[in-house]
Parts: C-alpha cells; structure tokens; sequence
C-alpha cells in the first residue's frame, strides 16, 4: 500500500441506536492503538448522530451511506448534502446497492459526488462491474464509464489527491465470493491509471471492496496498489472488523520497513 490506508466498514441497513452503541464501544479499544491507518464506519442515517459523539476524539470517522445532490426540493425521504455538511462531513456515494437495487445512474452518481464536494464532505466513491460484465470482459469499461460520469460533473481542477475511490465488483458483494488479490490489484491499478490519465498531478486512495474477511484481508492489503478496504457484513462484528484494521496497519508498517 502506497498511500495511509483506510478501512471502512458499510453497515448498510443495520443497527438501530442502542445497537450501534453497544458495537462503537467494542470498537473503539481495539483500534485506539492502530497507527498508520484510517478507520472509518458509514451508517445509517439514523445512527448518524449518536455515532458521530462517541467517536468524538477518537480514530474513528463516521460517513453517511448515501446523499441526493439537489441541496434542497421536493424529494421525499432524500437527505442533501447541504444538510450533512457541518453535522457529518464524509459520505459514501455510488455503492452498487445504491446503482443496482435503487436504480441509480451512473450521472446520478457523478452529481453526487460533486455536490458533495461542493459542501465540503469527504467522499468514498464505489465502482464495479457485475458478473456479466466481467464474464464478458468489460471490467476496464465499466469501471471507466462509471469514473468519466463523475469527471463530466466536474467544473474546476479537483483536489484529486482527497479523493477515496472503492472497487467493489458486484459480484463479490455479500455473495462470500470475492476476487483474487491479484484480480482486486489489477483493477485498482487500472483505476488509478485511469484517473491519472486525465488528472496527472494527482493519486486518489483506491479501497477494495467486495467479501473482505479477517482471513482474506492481509493478502490483499499486500498487493502494491490497494490503498485499504471497504468492507460490507464483517464490519458489523467490531472484533473481525478490528482484526481487519490490525491487517492493514500490519501491511503499512511492513511496506514501510521495506
């Protein structure tokens, strides 16, 4: 891992508040010492700001899961990211739930990642291909189709150095199936390039995504261009979500002795 790594851990639709509490608890001494590594959770938006004052001068960042890119308007149920900013100031966007379940495009997404921008959040974008689009060799073109809507959306040069960007084929998402390591670096190294290619100046973090486990997570961790990990169902166990973070800590401090 080139850059700090970042774990993160998505919650999804799970948790209400006492639970979240219990598990932020747990969670916390067992990262209190990792040095070397970004610990983040995204949870629901109704455990938002409970999470948000626990982990309050701690290791941990908390991210929502999800924003609508109008700063207001008639949207049932939506959240803007003008009313995150201040309260919560990181985000994921783009998950392949988000794309897949919900039906959200991949412009839809683009717009969220720069409002979100626009209001000061930091951002985890998610892209990935399914199993028919790698079954028919089209990993690189959807993974760059889904990277030029966000760069179409752009008005100025962009701090692509703060940028997080997770890999996360859908095909590996809570299925227990996940890529190889050497498929998972083939693919963030692409990214990378990818965004190189229009922003040569800058190097955007790069997670994995897809069925990390405290028994795959250090063999991914050492491939060369895997900047950490977004996990999905582990994460709501704080000590293999914890064990998961120690793997990267261990990676980073390894490649650095190097």
């Amino acid at each position: 891992m080139g850059r700090t790594p970042l774990i993160a851990g998505n919650w999804k639709m799970y948790k209400t508040e006492e639970q979240a509490e219990d598990y932020i608890q747990a969670l916390l001494p067992r990262v209190s010492v990792s040095d070397g590594v970004d610990v983040a959770i995204c949870v629901p938006f109704t455990d938002l700001r409970a999470m948000i004052d626990s982990a309050r001068g701690s290791r941990v960042e908390v991210y929502a899961q999800n924003m609508h890119h109008e700063p207001e308007g008639a949207f049932t149920g939506e959240i803007s990211a003008a009313m995150l900013a201040g309260w919560c100031d990181l985000t994921l966007v783009g998950h392949s739930e988000r794309r897949h379940i919900f039906g959200e495009r991949d412009d839809e997404v683009g717009r969220k990642f720069v409002a979100s921008l626009a209001h000061g959040l930091s951002v985890i974008l998610a892209v990935g291909e399914t199993s028919d689009e790698r079954d028919e060799g089209n990993t690189f073109d959807v993974v760059d189709r889904q990277l030029d809507a966000v760069f179409a959306e752009l008005a100025g040069p962009p701090a692509v150095d703060a940028w997080v960007i997770a890999y996360e084929p859908v095909w590996a998402i809570g299925t227990g199936r996940t890529a190889t390591p050497e498929q998972a670096q083939e693919v963030v190294a692409h990214i990378k390039q990818h965004v190189r290619s229009r922003f040569p100046d800058g190097s955007p973090r790069v997670l994995y995504g897809g069925s990390v486990t405290a028994a795959n997570a250090a063999s991914l961790f050492a491939q060369a261009d895997i900047d950490g990990a977004l996990v999905g169902g582990v994460s709501l166990r704080a000590e293999e979500f914890g064990v998961i973070v120690a793997a990267a800590e261990a990676a980073a401090g390894s490649r650095g002795a190097a």
